[in-house]
């Protein structure tokens, strides 16, 4: 099963920061189980969503800084914190900062927000491993024009 837990990127500044937006629906699979009659999204979808644009926001910078394709892979979490839950009808906000970049891997720094209030931060260190599939890189382009429109 494939997921995504980003709806739309509202800023994206290439091998710097970007912004995005996931509307939390009571739809979503992982309440059934996370918790009956309780819904709360779990903390670790929330550090996923994080995870999954600081990928992307690497990955765009890698491209421009050194003309490379490369995935990113999450290898490290550092200082991650929960500190409000999250319920269906919520809508997340995630904002992440490259705190460093090379070749072979970048950092983020990272935080999902609540109607202005801070769920969750954490730092990611990030691996690039080299891709060589034309169509990985075509589906990426084409979620990345449906998340940027």
């Amino acid at each position: 099963m494939r997921f995504f837990l980003i709806d739309k990127i509202t800023e994206w500044r290439v091998g710097e920061a970007a912004q995005a937006v996931k509307n939390v629906a009571l739809s979503e699979d992982f309440f059934d189980d996370h918790f009956p009659r309780r819904p709360i999204m779990p903390g670790v979808l929330i550090i996923e969503g994080i995870a999954q644009l600081s990928g992307l926001l690497l990955e765009a910078g890698l491209r421009r800084k050194h003309g490379q394709s490369a995935k990113a892979i999450l290898t490290v979490l550092e200082r991650t914190k929960f500190r409000e839950v999250v319920r269906p009808g919520d809508t997340l906000t995630y904002c992440v900062e490259v705190t460093a970049m090379s070749r072979s891997g970048g950092k983020t720094s990272g935080r999902a927000l609540c109607g202005g209030r801070t769920v969750a931060t954490t730092g990611m260190v990030f691996a690039f491993k080299e891709v060589d599939d034309p169509m990985l890189e075509a589906a990426r382009d084409a979620l990345m024009k449906v998340w940027l429109r």
